[in-house]
């Protein structure tokens, strides 16, 4: 068995000025915004979901993007609503979104 259920990482890369990237999207911004709503609804810890910051994942034209795993489900996204979106849906309630997936 898994530590967690489900391991979510979010690029957070910051290529040079002019470069796509996921950071130019306010990527580390959203994904401290994911982290404080699994924690506020109980869903962080042992067994549960973890949320965390990674370097370039190689998909930053198709950015931003956050990829679940084990389920291996890429994601993009633009804003909080899409993160309360798959934060609720998929990390909560099991259910692809797939009008975010990539």
């Amino acid at each position: 068995m898994s530590y967690y259920d489900k391991h979510v990482f979010f690029c957070c890369n910051q290529r040079k000025p002019g470069e796509s990237c996921c950071e130019n999207h306010h990527a580390d911004e959203l994904r401290d915004y994911a982290k404080g709503r699994v924690k506020a609804l109980g869903l962080a810890g042992k067994g549960k979901v973890r949320i965390n910051k990674a370097g370039c994942l190689d998909r930053c034209e198709e950015g931003p993007v956050i990829v679940v795993y084990p389920e291996e489900v890429w994601y993009t996204y633009v804003d909080k609503a899409d993160i309360d979106e798959i934060v609720e849906e998929h990390l909560q309630n099991g259910r692809v979104v797939e009008r975010l997936r990539i």
